[in-house]
């Protein structure tokens, strides 16, 4: 019975694992409101994320509620989102917002576009150093993409329509 039992435990153990690396990111706080729960990182410890070799695609979208061509592109991003599987791609919104305007702007914004993609804020204002180590060919403008797995790499200074978006992507893929 109890060989059962350390077998049962085994299967289970290893049937969870799946062989996916997790990445830590420790926020330095989180915004809940809403039934919306936003991690806030400053980009020490946001920068991880941008690097992770697990097999999977990362679509990374720089964007702020204030940034009309960010806006209007991120219809395309919830629907990459929903087309594809969470174990193939994983969207993630970086939003450039300010933290006074999460509860009042950003959490309001997310409600009312249904938006399902993980949403992070980027809260730090040394902007001129963590620009270019996010891609160095960044000026810093926003709408900006990166589209990683593994070690390759695209990104984009620019907006997308669906259809662009979705064919940058498949490249990775």
């Amino acid at each position: 019975m109890s060989r059962w039992i350390v077998y049962s435990f085994l299967i289970i153990a290893f049937a969870n694992c799946k062989g996916e690396k997790t990445v830590a990111l420790d926020a330095t706080n989180v915004f809940e409101s809403k039934g919306v729960e936003i991690p806030v990182y400053d980009f020490e410890s946001f920068k991880p994320l941008l690097t992770i070799a697990d097999g999977k695609t990362r679509v990374v979208n720089f964007w702020a509620t204030w940034c009309k061509p960010c806006v209007a592109e991120l219809p395309y991003f919830e629907l990459i989102n929903s087309k594809y599987p969470e174990d193939k791609v994983e969207v993630i919104l970086v939003s450039l917002d300010l933290p006074s305007q999460v509860e009042s702007k950003l959490i309001p914004f997310i409600k009312k576009q249904k938006i399902q993609s993980k949403v992070v804020l980027l809260d730090d204002p040394d902007a001129n150093s963590w620009i270019p180590k996010v891609h160095k060919n960044w000026s810093g403008s926003i709408p900006a993409t990166i589209i990683y797995k593994d070690g390759t790499v695209n990104f984009y200074e620019r907006s997308f329509t669906y259809n662009e978006l979705e064919k940058e992507l498949k490249k990775i893929l």
